[in-house]
């Protein structure tokens, strides 16, 4: 087994041993920023964890109705810019804690009178020792090039936070027990992936919760298969890249029921006509009859807690593509599991 489909198997203990870990801390650190007046959140990032935060967006939005922002590095890093961040609370997300960037951020955001919160797996880092306040993953070392483990860590604290800082409760202590439960589809998607082995191109779609899902399966895709992926939301796709599916095209999707099953489900129609390849990862019933093939998801899990447990089969599918088209999952070519940018 791969160092890559071995972490992908740790998720369920992982997630709860963060829960567990982490929950007295939060409690106290959503006291701190009750009180604290916060009217922006900014999160800073770069690859997977980027796409983390890409859902954390959207979940903090929706949860708190405080303005969230996704931090472009080079504005701190590259044009020395310093806004004016006194009532801000800026996140820094990486899973070494060693992106010299992202920590460029939080230094920065600190001298602009932020408040500075760091998510990573590594307690002595040089994030945790910058930022205010460190949220760990408690995941163990990842030795995997391809984040699995720490992606979704990263995800379950950006519900952590949310459920410090909304008013309404968020039920994340089901989400491992529901990330166990789809790991049990390994043999489902192992089947489906022989159908996929000459694919070169494909385009993922997931829109709201699951757009940053969008964003890393393709991200996993080009990694470990060497597949070329574009990702795009549902809505955005009809905005002119529909114009490159054609007949047997691959679309892999994320949708879930909920609020953006409607436009899913207009997708789909229109990929029909066109003769497209849909592979949905979906617990909706009239999804999963239009689409060509797909990965059934548990029924009980709604949307607001699905981009967890549906970002799984979708690493699943990634690293058993990757294994049947002969490359080696831990060893992409070009690619080292600690990246430093500026």
């Amino acid at each position: 087994m791969s160092l890559m489909l071995q972490e992908i198997t740790e998720q369920p203990v992982v997630l709860e041993r963060t829960i567990q870990a982490e929950r007295e801390k939060l409690a106290k650190l959503g006291t701190f920023l009750r009180n604290k007046d916060i009217d922006l959140i900014v999160l800073a990032a770069r690859g997977s964890s980027d796409n983390a935060c890409q859902f954390g967006r959207y979940l903090l939005e929706v949860t708190t109705g405080i303005p969230v922002s996704l931090s472009a590095p080079s504005v701190f890093t590259l044009y020395k810019a310093k806004p004016n961040l006194k009532r801000a609370l800026v996140v820094g997300v990486s899973q070494s804690g060693e992106g010299v960037d992202i920590n460029n951020v939080l230094e920065t955001a600190k001298e602009s009178g932020a408040y500075t919160l760091g998510i990573t797996n590594e307690a002595d880092s040089s994030m945790a020792k910058i930022a205010d306040e460190t949220l760990l993953i408690h995941a163990g070392r990842e030795k995997s090039v391809a984040a699995t483990k720490t992606y979704t860590g990263q995800m379950l604290h950006f519900y952590l936070l949310a459920a410090q800082l909304a008013d309404e409760k968020i039920a994340f202590e089901k989400i491992p027990h529901f990330a166990a439960q789809v790991l049990q589809l390994k043999s489902k998607v192992e089947e489906l992936v022989e159908r996929y082995v000459f694919m070169e191109n494909c385009v993922v779609v997931g829109r709201g919760m699951n757009y940053g899902n969008s964003y890393e399966l393709a991200l996993k895709l080009m990694e470990t298969c060497y597949v070329v992926a574009e990702r795009f939301s549902s809505a955005d796709f009809f905005h002119g890249p529909l114009a490159i599916v054609e007949r047997r095209f691959p679309v892999l999707m994320f949708a879930p029921t909920g609020v953006t099953r409607q436009s899913n489900l207009d997708l789909l129609k229109r990929l029909q006509e066109l003769h497209a390849d849909s592979l949905a990862i979906t617990n909706d019933e009239e999804i999963a009859k239009l689409s060509s093939r797909t990965i059934e998801m548990p029924k009980d899990v709604d949307e607001f807690l699905s981009p967890i447990p549906f970002i799984i089969p979708a690493q699943l599918f990634a690293a058993l593509l990757s294994k049947a088209k002969g490359i080696d999952a831990d060893a992409p070519r070009s690619l080292s599991k600690v990246t430093k940018t500026l």
